[in-house]
């Protein structure tokens, strides 16, 4: 019977493919509109009003009458929408609002979720992920087998309990169409549960007691966490004992490359398949197509309309963000997106840069706030992904997590940058290690490479090895375990570092 529906679903997914195929065919056309929908929706609400949408005809009309947008600048509307007041920022009341660290002066920020988004964004966006993991593998199983599930929680609003606010992976989960709960491990209340460490425990006991399992997804910072307890459970070696059936592994949220050699020791076989999705807090932008390459394609028809601000107009005071049709390869840009959820022109710190313009294409390279240029060395997220994962790979050793942040100039002395680095596997010489990333990250970055020429401005980057552990204590102790929470890369400035180091005790 399951080896009938799942061919059912091939079949299935093969139909979704071609429209897959139309937006990579036609980008611009979609693009244009889509946006004439979004427009639509917005003229009759209090924010289409104020910048009144019924005077716009083509995107560049909109782009010079609608100034671009933080959470900062949108909060005050999404607060009243969060107290029930409709037609705001989007037609009608909002029920859900997923929820994602905040910016400095917020703690959280809560992102709406309509209707709209939630089935014809994040969950079309699973459905194409499903898609194209059928169409890279004929031999997918998901519908014949079971997938394990790892998301969020949700809650009621305190000032206004129609509201439901949690991590946009719980709301996916609450509202999962009934075709395909039969498919997927745990129950749904035990992948709600609020208590993350709890979870994590039924978690581990339900994967270790189900053999079935074939895929799985979630961030691999805690994917990490729970495939140990689960080895612990059961006593063995490595997880195709446990799932001998696995096939995929989906993930999201960070850069896949520190966390590469501990999934295939996890998963010793070359058959796993590894596929990046995009889905953030605020829409699900992208997923990979090509399992052969390491970028995602641009999901062109999800209620997201997108623009991009190159990176060299971001500190401009009236910076001006570029359409679709106007990007270049190999240059990086901020994500601008407006969403069927009622963010407008809104800014939500990613930023990204494209791999292939037919079909469209990208890679994540960071955040706008997460970098480290202390000293004009420019160096992103990417960069020390690469530089570490090429580091490790040659000196046998793996990285459980690290953060970033500058060592600034005292007295006579030039600075550095200070690696925290957790390792589950630690190289044989941390000097050798050390050194070969600092050359790794020199062969990577121009601008890094020109700050360290002859020690001038910069000195060797320095590694602290933090005790096993560290970071998940130093999460659980912020109250940011589980769900979309994860360990900041890279900062220009000390405050993570020197938080962790008095967390250590030091």
């Amino acid at each position: 019977m399951r080896k009938w529906i799942n061919r059912s679903f091939r079949w299935y997914y093969q139909q979704r493919y071609r429209r897959i195929q139309r937006f990579n065919r036609h980008p611009h056309e979609t693009q244009r509109e889509l946006w004439k929908q979004l427009i639509e929706a917005g003229r009759h609400t209090e924010w289409g009003m104020i910048y009144d949408y019924r005077s716009l005809r083509q995107p560049e009309d909109y782009a010079k009458q609608v100034p671009l947008q933080n959470y900062e600048e949108l909060k005050p509307y999404i607060e009243r929408m969060m107290l029930g007041e409709k037609d705001v920022l989007w037609n009608g009341t909002i029920k859900w609002f997923s929820k994602s660290s905040g910016t400095t002066s917020s703690k959280s920020k809560y992102i709406p979720v309509s209707r709209q988004n939630l089935y014809q964004c994040h969950i079309r966006g699973t459905w194409d992920t499903m898609t194209l993991l059928y169409h890279n593998r004929p031999d997918a199983r998901q519908f014949e087998c079971k997938s394990m599930i790892m998301g969020g929680s949700l809650a009621s609003y305190h000032p206004y309990p129609k509201t439901m606010v949690g991590d946009v992976s719980a709301i996916m989960i609450h509202n999962m169409p009934f075709v395909g709960r039969p498919f997927f491990s745990p129950d749904l209340e035990t992948a709600l549960l609020s208590d993350w460490e709890v979870k994590l425990e039924k978690l581990a006991r339900a994967g270790a007691a189900e053999p079935n399992i074939v895929s799985i997804g979630g961030v691999p910072t805690w994917t990490v966490v729970l495939m140990r307890r689960i080895l612990e459970i059961t006593g063995k070696d490595n997880m195709l004992e446990v799932w001998p059936n696995f096939q995929a592994y989906i993930h999201g949220g960070v850069s896949f490359r520190p966390y590469r050699d501990q999934f295939r020791q996890f998963f010793p076989n070359d058959s796993i398949s590894y596929q990046e999705i995009y889905n953030a807090t605020e829409g699900y932008f992208a997923v990979q197509d090509d399992f052969s390459r390491d970028d995602m394609l641009l999901l062109l028809d999800n209620g997201i309309y997108y623009e991009f601000l190159p990176m060299e107009a971001s500190d401009q005071k009236e910076p001006k963000a570029i359409p679709l049709w106007e990007v270049q390869p190999g240059k990086q840009y901020a994500l601008v997106i407006s969403t069927n959820a009622g963010l407008w022109r809104y800014t939500p710190g990613d930023t990204v840069m494209f791999t292939s313009t037919y079909p469209y294409r990208i890679r994540v390279t960071g955040r706008t706030k997460h970098f480290v240029n202390a000293f004009g060395e420019e160096v992103v997220v990417e960069n020390t992904d690469k530089a570490l994962a090429e580091t490790c790979e040659l000196l046998n050793a793996t990285v459980t997590d690290y953060t970033v942040a500058p060592v600034y100039f005292k007295g006579n002395g030039r600075g550095s940058h200070e690696w925290l680095i957790e390792f589950s596997h630690p190289p044989a010489d941390l000097n050798a290690f050390s050194q070969l990333l600092d050359a790794n990250l020199q062969k990577i970055n121009s601008d890094y490479e020109a700050k360290r020429h002859k020690d001038i401005a910069l000195e060797c980057l320095q590694i602290k090895v933090l005790p096993k552990g560290t970071f998940h204590n130093w999460l659980r102790s912020k109250g940011k375990i589980g769900g979309q929470h994860k360990v900041p890369r890279l900062a220009n400035h000390r405050e993570h570092v020197e938080e962790i180091l008095e967390f250590l005790g030091e």
